[in-house]
């Protein structure tokens, strides 16, 4: 049986949000904005950047905003603490493929900036498919980039886990069909995500092998 985990990446697996934030008033500082909190910043993020940047500028720069964002983010992802893993996550990750699960990202993370990340953590090695918003049809909440990665994969719904930290991804993963676990290490709250009924919320995401029964997926998706 096929065995398929497939993860979002900013606050489940990866704390880049200082990165973020830096860029982002950067950004509105350039533009003659006032600079927001990492906290508003933080609970902004999740549905590409330019939805983050038009949530704070408007549509009308939000093109603008996007051009002067972009070169400032890659260089602070680069910098020295730009990004690092979640705790466990890195382990977690090693454990998972060691077993022998096939392990996907699913981001609504520019491609340029999903595989920047996983260049400096030095995870893409872990990863048998990598797609992000810019490479599928619709962004998450739809569920194209689950069904791509299913599809790529051979795997079907009732054998795959998808592992997030918004709402956005517990939506995505049921309009997919997959059973979903949410990791409150991001950007929602527990009360929200636990109002959309995922099958599993977690403190950290080393936790989910624990809830996979010491990493067995296939009793996951067989109850």
């Amino acid at each position: 049986m096929k065995r398929l985990i497939i993860f979002d990446l900013d606050g489940t697996l990866v704390n880049a949000y200082p990165a973020v934030s830096r860029s982002v008033n950067y950004t509105l500082k350039a533009l003659g904005f006032k600079p927001q909190t990492h906290a508003e910043i933080k609970r902004s993020v999740g549905r590409g950047d330019r939805h983050l940047m038009a949530q704070f500028v408007g549509e009308q720069l939000a093109e603008e905003a996007i051009r002067l964002y972009r070169p400032h983010h890659a260089r602070a992802l680069a910098a020295p603490g730009g990004v690092k893993f979640l705790p466990g996550a890195a382990g977690l990750l090693k454990a998972l493929k060691k077993d022998g699960h096939q392990l996907a990202i699913a981001s609504n993370r520019p491609t340029k900036f999903t595989l920047s990340i996983l260049k400096i953590l030095d995870a893409r090695k872990y990863f048998d498919v990598v797609l992000c918003a810019d490479r599928a049809p619709r962004p998450k909440p739809y569920p194209d980039m689950l069904r791509a990665i299913l599809e790529k994969l051979k795997v079907s719904g009732p054998e795959a886990l998808y592992v997030g930290d918004m709402t956005i991804d517990v939506e995505t993963g049921h309009s997919a069909g997959i059973r979903t676990v949410a990791v409150t290490t991001g950007s929602s709250r527990i009360l929200e995500l636990k109002a959309l009924k995922p099958w599993r919320v977690i403190g950290r995401i080393n936790q989910l092998q624990t809830i996979m029964g010491e990493s067995n997926v296939q009793k996951v998706t067989q109850r």
